[in-house]
């Protein structure tokens, strides 16, 4: 992957939007959409990343792009490409169309959870990529089942009684890979290279295809918005968010992962990752310190079970 040629790539989502100060995800779809050169139908669940980026009448978009509901973005692109390839059959469209879907972890782990199982199952032709900030982000920062556990939001405060969020957060890329799906990953926008050729195979499989990526928010965070990246790469680093990949049965290592798995690089304590920002805070010290411990156990049990799906 050449980064020059990748510069001269058509900007697919461009400036002007208004998305936070070191928000991940425009970082994240600039990466994705740079994967391919044909043309991309976009669909876009409601949230943080639909509403700034098309302020009407503005819009930072430069594809065909669809605003659809919190919970039916995969239901939406389906139709999109049902459509399409019923006009192909007619002779009435030529050319080769890609279908990607965009929804943060609100719109994918819980409300929309049906509509991208039913789309899988359905084996329709398109890439879903999950912006994952762990928390209802757009609407005030409520917990969501991908919120770490420790995690103070607004609905889950961190207080005398609870530390946070008391639940573990659901692993929705292992549940999307049960559905037998040929192409899935986990990603982080720090590692470029690692994001674009996964959305790369995930736009090129025939079929259903997911991509889960860590997306830091720095609002409901609490991090310096100049950290978005650093902290990507601490997620990692930690294995709190490792980088994998699922395809055709087999399962995959990469990138720092597959080093740390190989002995060549560090697997870093959870403690960094929970010192990095400020909705742990009162897990670093207190009564609730336990519960860093626990998230440590909980990171090493996943970790040692994908090493084994690995075969590593």
């Amino acid at each position: 992957m050449n980064l020059r040629e990748l510069t001269h790539t058509e900007e697919r989502l461009c400036e002007g939007h208004r998305l936070c100060a070191g928000c991940a995800e425009p970082i994240i779809a600039r990466q994705v959409l740079m994967a391919t050169d044909k043309p991309v139908v976009v669909a876009n669940a409601t949230g943080c990343f639909e509403v700034s980026t098309t302020i009407y009448p503005f819009t930072a978009w430069n594809v065909p792009w669809i605003h659809t509901a919190f919970e039916n973005a995969p239901a939406t692109i389906s139709g999109v490409e049902a459509a399409y390839n019923s006009l192909k059959r007619q002779g009435k469209l030529e050319g080769e169309i890609k279908f990607v879907a965009f929804g943060g972890d609100g719109a994918t782990y819980d409300i929309g959870l049906q509509s991208l199982s039913g789309a899988i199952e359905r084996g329709h032709d398109f890439l879903y990529v999950c912006f994952n900030n762990e928390a209802y982000m757009n609407t005030g920062i409520q917990r969501s089942g991908a919120t770490q556990k420790g995690a103070s939001t607004t609905t889950c405060p961190a207080g005398s009684c609870i530390p946070g969020k008391r639940e573990f957060p659901k692993d929705l890329t292992r549940i999307i890979i049960a559905h037998d799906i040929p192409y899935a990953a986990q990603a982080s926008p720090h590692n470029w290279k690692d994001l674009i050729e996964k959305s790369r195979k995930g736009i090129e499989t025939h079929g259903p295809a997911f991509i889960n990526v860590v997306s830091p928010c720095p609002r409901g965070w609490r991090h310096d918005s100049s950290q978005t990246i650093a902290i990507s790469k601490l997620a990692v680093e930690t294995c709190v968010w490792p980088l994998y990949e699922y395809e055709n049965g087999e399962w995959r290592l990469t990138g720092e992962s597959l080093r740390i798995a190989e002995g060549s690089k560090e697997k870093r304590p959870v403690s960094e990752w929970l010192s990095s920002q400020g909705r742990f805070k009162h897990l670093t010290k207190g009564k609730f310190t336990s519960v860093a411990d626990e998230i440590q156990a909980n990171v090493d049990k996943k970790w040692g079970e994908l090493l084994k799906l690995s075969k590593m």
